[in-house]
């Protein structure tokens, strides 16, 4: 990332105002979001508007959906989604400076857990609603804000889903994430699994009568490795990656009770992050057919015996034209033309939007080198930056297409 979209202009008070007031709330994804979308949705509530709340099973983390706009039904295929995650990873085990949950303004930076990922972008959407809604003549604007984008990515699928539901479709979609402004027009998928052996235990000294769930386990991870390995060779690069193929990796792994018992049970935990080219379903299922070919050996010893999967997140690639009308667009609001696009190896919602045929671009301000660190920060000068895109938008015409 470049920071030459830095600007000299000052951030105004307003935004820097609903950034201190949204980093004082945690909202790490493991609680509760609520306090967050509650302010959202009194802000919004006070300037005339109706925001549209749709919660999880639990009741404790919500969605919100916000037309900036006084007729609702006309905006409905009209006008841009500015779309922002509200959760943020944990602080646990962080050397902070300064309390993370509370917003300190140094050297013309803002410290504070999710001043970059990605509060600082959902702060200034909300302290500019009153302009959107003054301009809504123009371009109508809607705000989308997600909860455990960090986690499962849940809370947008639900979002997503319930604009479909209520026959919303607007023009394009900008996923505030911290790009430095620049245009992000592709990223890596990411799908994992638990993998569960079952074979048959037995003492040590009568190994053969058992079925060693580790063993088995080890080969299925072996093969994992194989294919990884075999996708950096062999895979057609996409030279916009920092890592140009498809990737996969063993993260944890539990088994096992004694070194004089054959174990029983063996579980890990994979994942895989594919290029746009590359369908996860390319690699997952020769890892299921290779699983199922060590069946019958496993089972000529323990019939119980098993190999079973179970998916956990299952996000799609992003990929949209770098011509595309929505980016050319928004490069040209933001100003950074001359940063050209980019492609990121981290995961956005940007995929999910794409996926129900609305045309999406990555940009927001501060960088994604900050996020998920301790002493995270946003420049005044990225602020500023995106309050001058606002500024913009306001007063643009959708993009063309």
């Amino acid at each position: 990332m470049s920071a030459l979209a830095e600007t000299t202009a000052a951030p105004s008070a307003a935004a820097l105002e609903m950034i201190d007031r949204l980093i004082a709330i945690p909202t790490v994804s493991r609680d509760s979001n609520l306090g967050l979308i509650e302010l959202a949705r009194d802000h919004l509530a006070a300037l005339g508007l109706k925001p549209h709340l749709v919660y999880d099973s639990t009741e404790k983390k919500a969605n919100l959906f916000c037309t900036l706009a006084d007729d609702e039904a006309a905006a409905k295929t009209r006008g841009i989604v500015l779309s922002g995650h509200t959760d943020v990873v944990p602080v646990d085990g962080q050397d902070w400076a300064s309390d993370p949950f509370k917003a300190a303004h140094r050297e013309g930076r803002i410290h504070g857990r999710g001043t970059a990922d990605m509060k600082g972008f959902i702060a200034i959407a909300l302290a500019w609603a009153p302009r959107f809604l003054a301009a809504q003549s123009r371009l109508p604007v809607h705000l989308s804000l997600t909860f455990d984008e960090e986690t499962t990515f849940l809370g947008v699928r639900g979002l997503v889903a319930d604009l479909a539901e209520r026959g919303i479709k607007p023009a394009g979609c900008v996923i505030g994430e911290p790009t430095d402004m620049q245009a992000i027009v592709a990223h890596k998928g990411k799908r994992d699994y638990c993998c569960r052996v079952r074979g048959r235990e037995a003492h040590s000294s009568l190994t053969p009568t058992a079925v060693n769930a580790i063993e088995y386990a080890a080969q299925v991870i072996g093969f994992i490795r194989a294919l990884a390995a075999r996708m950096a060779r062999e895979e057609p690069m996409d030279g916009r990656f920092e890592v140009p193929h498809s990737t996969l990796q063993t993260g944890v792994i539990r088994g096992g009770i004694a070194t004089n018992v054959v174990p029983r049970d063996c579980e890990f935990f994979f994942e895989m992050r594919n290029i746009p080219a590359t369908p996860h379903d390319a690699m997952s299922s020769q890892i299921l057919e290779y699983a199922s070919a060590l069946l019958p050996e496993m089972r000529a010893v323990a019939p119980e015996a098993d190999i079973g999967f179970e998916m956990g997140m299952d996000l799609p690639a992003f990929g949209i034209a770098p011509d595309a009308p929505v980016v050319k667009w928004a490069q040209a609001l933001a100003r950074t033309q001359h940063l050209g696009t980019g492609a990121v190896s981290f995961a956005t919602e940007a995929s999910v939007f794409s996926g129900i045929g609305i045309p999406t671009v990555v940009l927001g301000p501060g960088s994604i080198a900050q996020a998920h660190k301790p002493d995270e920060y946003i420049t005044y000068g990225q602020v500023a930056a995106c309050e001058q895109f606002f500024e913009r938008l306001a007063e643009a015409a959708p993009p063309a297409g």
